[in-house]
């Protein structure tokens, strides 16, 4: 899952990039209000993270850009401030949830996790392509009964194929989507985690998921 950080304090920006990575979620970074309106208009995500305090354009502004857009992704504010109208103010604005700075990186995961699966019975998180099933909830990834121990790069790249089956995804959708932004596609680093991929999920199979379309990316089908 793809998640959004608008957050102008660079250490804590890059400490909360650094902390979802490693938990298998693929995250951008905008330093300011207007970046952060400028990604939401281009890239889809899962999820964003909203600072209040803003230079350019608050986070109140950018959470109400992404509601003008109908956009129904969960948004998380995060402030220094714990004054009780502006938490009342941000969720009234359509904010899922907020976060008073400090935090503990831990709640800020459990919320994240909460919302992602937010409507949704656990079982139907699951994502399931023929025998191959992934669960976003725990990561646990198995094919014919056997669990795939994946690396952090690999578990989203499969993520990503899962939730969007027979569709073909270039080197740039898995890019901007499995890495972040400023990836240079021009480097053969998705190929290689692609044969990663294929080499665990797909060896010792008869029928294989993960294909090549040959001039224009890679597709996962039953």
């Amino acid at each position: 899952m793809r998640i959004l950080v608008v957050e102008d304090e660079a250490k804590v920006a890059s400490f909360i990039k650094r902390g979802l990575e490693e938990e298998h979620y693929a995250v951008d970074v905008a330093s300011d209000g207007e970046e952060g309106v400028d990604m939401v208009d281009v890239y889809e995500y899962d999820l964003a993270i909203l600072d209040i305090m803003l230079p350019k354009r608050d986070g109140l502004s950018v959470l109400s850009h992404i509601r003008k857009k109908n956009n129904s992704i969960p948004v998380i504010l995060l402030t220094a401030k714990d004054m009780l109208e502006d938490k009342v103010k941000g969720l009234d604005m359509g904010a899922d949830d907020y976060l008073t700075k400090p935090f503990a990186f831990e709640e800020l995961l459990a919320r994240i996790r909460a919302l992602l699966r937010r409507g949704k019975p656990e079982e139907s998180l699951k994502l399931v392509l023929d025998d191959l099933i992934l669960d976003p909830v725990t990561h646990n990834v198995t094919r014919a009964g056997q669990e795939i121990p994946l690396t952090a790069k690999e578990y989203a790249l499969l993520e990503y194929f899962m939730r969007n089956p027979e569709r073909v995804l270039t080197r740039t959708m898995i890019s901007e989507h499995v890495w972040n932004i400023k990836f240079d596609t021009y480097t053969n680093v998705i190929d290689v985690y692609i044969s990663y991929l294929r080499n665990k999920i797909d060896k010792g199979h008869d029928k294989k998921l993960l294909h090549t379309v040959r001039g224009v990316g890679y597709m996962i089908k039953g």
